[in-house]
């Protein structure tokens, strides 16, 4: 009744994804290769591991029995099997975060061309998204996120510049049109460019200086999800649409031609960097050991 290590793998990635297509996406299989593995598990073993109905995949108490032995045993077999990865002359691997778009396009384009040629036999998988995501469940060794959204039980590494700030900001055209606020509460009478994260929350515009802090929940005609859409409320915002408050180095570009004006900059709130976090286990995959390792140094530059 020996299960292969495959299926057991293709079991796993299913049940935490709570779907095939999903634990595809999750483990890099095709979505009927993890049913026919699955479907290969439950008959060597008897009986049924998961529960599948049109809209739901999900566990039944034998397979949720086998999930709770399952995760650890495979962690140890490729905490193993990676062992011998130290014996190289260089780590090899897949690599695969998950990360906000924000550090995808402010923080990983100045670590990752380095790092892939300092490990070229190290392959880099990168998942941006901005939705919360479990990432064990995701497939993934290790994920980016700023401090108030970390995980539990996870260890975190600062990666990339230690202070950032939020900036408003909008086109020439827009405030000689419309008059340039001088204080936070003014933005209630402006076109403003809101995000979406995506739970659907708006979240209030935040300000701060001598200690005072102002929350403001501005009003305009165009709001896009977070992350995935925010270069066009980028674009609209040089187009002299409204005003926008996002990620400084984000606006930088279009700072530093004149494109876009800063806008309350006295009041731009301060924040910590991001963080690299990963499960606190024993053995760490080499992959994810030499990115650790190597954004170190970098961390007392930024």
């Amino acid at each position: 009744m020996a299960a292969d290590l495959g299926d057991l793998t293709a079991f796993m990635a299913v049940a935490r994804a709570g779907g095939f297509r999903d634990g595809a996406r999750a483990s890099g299989s095709s979505a009927s290769s993890l049913s026919e593995a699955v479907r290969r598990l439950e008959g060597k073993l008897g009986v049924r591991l998961l529960n599948r109905t049109t809209r739901s995949v999900a566990p039944t108490e034998a397979g949720a029995r086998l999930l709770d032995r399952l995760g650890p045993a495979l962690g140890e077999v490729e905490a193993a099997l990676d062992v011998v990865n130290g014996f190289r002359d260089r780590p090899a691997g897949t690599l695969r975060l998950n990360v906000p778009v924000s550090a995808a396009r402010l923080v990983l384009p100045a670590i990752v061309p380095p790092f892939l040629a300092a490990y070229p036999d190290i392959h880099l998988d990168v998942i941006a998204e901005d939705g919360f995501v479990d990432m064990l469940a995701a497939g993934c060794d290790a994920g980016i996120r700023y401090d108030e959204r970390l995980e539990q039980d996870m260890i975190a590494v600062p990666i990339g510049p230690r202070k950032q700030r939020f900036a408003t900001a909008a086109s020439p055209a827009y405030l000689d049109r419309r008059g340039r606020p001088e204080h936070p509460r003014a933005l209630i009478g402006h076109a403003c460019l809101r995000g979406r994260f995506a739970s659907d929350a708006i979240t209030a515009w935040e300000f701060e200086r001598d200690g005072e802090i102002v929350r403001v929940d501005p009003s305009g005609q165009l709001i896009v999800r977070v992350g995935a859409a925010t270069d066009l409320a980028v674009d609209a915002a040089v187009a002299g649409s409204g005003i926008i408050h996002l990620f400084e180095d984000w606006l930088r570009p279009h700072l530093d031609s004149g494109a876009l004006e800063p806008v309350l900059e006295p009041w731009w709130q301060s924040f910590s960097g991001p963080f690299l976090y990963y499960p606190g286990r024993r053995y760490l995959p080499a992959p994810l050991r030499a990115f650790i390792d190597f954004i170190r140094p970098l961390r007392s530059q930024s």
